[in-house]
């Protein structure tokens, strides 16, 4: 019986040590995931301490700023087509950035070659041209380059890119529409977006 206990016994210890080694290997997987993503956050940190944008634009943080991977950038041209104009575009940073970019939507609709009436935004960055070395100053400066530069060779609103292109000024009038608002261009309805309505 004396040995049946001291078997017993060994057992209990040996399924304990077991355990505990499946615990620990547990918390190593943990312990390497949580990593992973304090690097990505770690770095957006980083580029958000180190932001220098132009007066026109300006971060704010929905959820609070203990979440980093969600923010928006609202734009305010003070020249161009889009003056006058407030335009916001959320952010949702992956957690294994910078290896991966940012997802931008813009969440005015906007009457604009380059970001389509669902938000969708053409910019190269954002696809196939990121690299890791690339933050998010970078995109903001390619999205404020949007305003100041719109682009008709690389549409993703073909109906705008083809006026920017062919009659400039009556481009210029159907933005100008958008951003005052309630009002219909090409077939869209669009509620305005004036500087006003953010400040």
């Amino acid at each position: 019986m004396c040995a049946l206990l001291l078997i017993t016994e060994t057992m209990i210890r040996l399924f304990k040590v077991k355990e505990k080694q499946k615990e620990t290997a547990e918390n190593a997987k943990e312990n390497d995931l949580v990593k992973e993503q304090s690097a990505g956050e770690l770095r957006l940190h980083r580029d958000i301490s180190e932001l220098n944008m132009p007066e026109e634009c300006k971060i704010s943080f929905p959820n609070g700023k203990d979440d980093l991977m969600d923010f928006e950038i609202t734009i305010t041209p003070y020249r161009g087509y889009y003056m006058g104009g407030g335009f916001v575009f959320t952010f949702k940073v992956p957690a294994v950035y910078p290896h991966e970019p940012p997802k931008v939507k813009c969440k005015t609709k906007i009457y604009h070659p380059n970001i389509d009436l669902e938000g969708n935004t053409c910019l190269n960055i954002l696809r196939e041209d990121w690299k890791p070395v690339l933050n998010i100053n970078t995109v903001i400066y390619g999205l404020y380059h949007l305003f100041t530069e719109p682009n008709h060779e690389d549409p993703l609103n073909q109906e705008a890119a083809d006026l920017l292109r062919d009659n400039p000024k009556l481009f210029g009038l159907n933005v100008r529409k958008s951003i005052e608002g309630n009002i219909w261009v090409g077939g869209a309805h669009f509620p305005g977006c004036k500087t006003g309505d953010f400040y």
